[in-house]
């Protein structure tokens, strides 16, 4: 897609929250900015995330017209949730980010913190088709999950989990103070990692055989390189190639892990010895009661299976 000829139709869901509090005018601007350049715009903004979703599933696979494009107004978290409405349709999402990470769009070029420039890339940008990560859950009927970044468990899942449920510091330092907390709580897990399609060509210390079991401080599964606003925990992830990228934090003390996040949130890449990286079309994680995120929302507690899934997503990009 070329122009802004083939976008007459935008559905554009909001998340007024997102970026602590800016979500709001981000989308005042962004969607002024899409009539002015006389597309058709209809507004998704329900009560809860399940009635968003039905809608916008609905305006894709229901009768009548279809949208050019979804567009999210909002962070990595709106878009998450949005997948499962948008993936495999072949519709272009479209990002405005407004959140307090947007790790997808800046993965994608897509400008951050300027409504207008975003909504001008929706309508004049090009389609690129890019791999999503699917959750799998082994309890009979479980609905899976989509991820675009990544996927954590141990660690740095537990820190997103307390810093979703405090209500002060605000900002970037919540997870300062939640990562504090959690450094003085449980730390390393035993896990179980099954790799299938393993693959170890251009990492930078891969680890041996398809099975590994090892205590981890953390595991982190991408699909990009970045999460958290910029923190390069998967240096060497590809969004079109097929694969998921995996960095397992082994045993670190707490010494060494509390010298290892500035680095790590700074986005510098991490060479420790215990920081190893694998890469498969499909990986299996087992531990005890480890919680997961993805995108920086729940996604339940291990075991869980991640894949692929090639192509499962079409976005918008310079």
């Amino acid at each position: 897609m070329t122009g802004s000829s083939l976008v007459r139709a935008i559905t554009v869901v909001t998340n007024p929250q997102s970026g602590l509090g800016r979500g709001s005018g981000m989308a005042s601007a962004a969607i002024a900015r899409f009539r002015a350049r006389s597309a058709e715009v209809t507004e998704v903004c329900a009560p809860t995330v399940a009635e968003s979703v039905r809608q916008v599933r609905d305006s894709i696979v229901g009768p009548g017209p279809k949208p050019d494009v979804v567009v999210c107004i909002g962070g990595d978290g709106l878009i998450n949730v949005m997948l499962a409405a948008i993936a495999e349709t072949g519709v272009p999402l479209g990002m405005v980010p407004a959140g307090t990470g947007n790790d997808l769009a800046r993965e994608l070029g897509v400008p951050t913190d300027a409504p207008i420039a975003a909504a001008d890339l929706v309508l004049d940008g090009r389609t690129r088709a890019i791999d999503l990560g699917r959750i799998e859950f082994p309890a009979p009927g479980a609905t899976p999950m989509w991820f675009a970044t990544v996927t954590g468990t141990g660690f740095d899942a537990r820190v997103t989990l307390r810093a979703n449920d405090m209500r002060w510091p605000k900002g970037r330092l919540r997870y300062t103070v939640a990562a504090l907390a959690e450094v003085s709580g449980r730390f390393t897990v035993p896990y179980r990692v099954e790799l299938t399609g393993a693959v170890t060509e251009g990492l930078t210390n891969p680890g041996a055989g398809s099975l590994l079991e090892t205590e981890a401080v953390m595991i982190a599964v991408g699909n990009t390189r970045t999460y958290g606003g910029g923190m390069l925990i998967c240096p060497d992830a590809v969004l079109d190639d097929g694969l998921l990228d995996l960095t397992v934090v082994g045993p670190l003390s707490r010494v060494e892990m509390l010298r290892l996040l500035p680095a790590l949130s700074a986005g510098k890449r991490q060479n420790h010895p215990e920081v190893k990286q694998f890469r498969a079309a499909a990986v299996t994680l087992t531990a005890p009661g480890a919680p997961a995120t993805a995108d920086g929302e729940p996604a339940g507690t291990l075991p869980i299976t991640l894949r692929a899934v090639p192509g499962a997503l079409t976005v918008l990009v310079p």
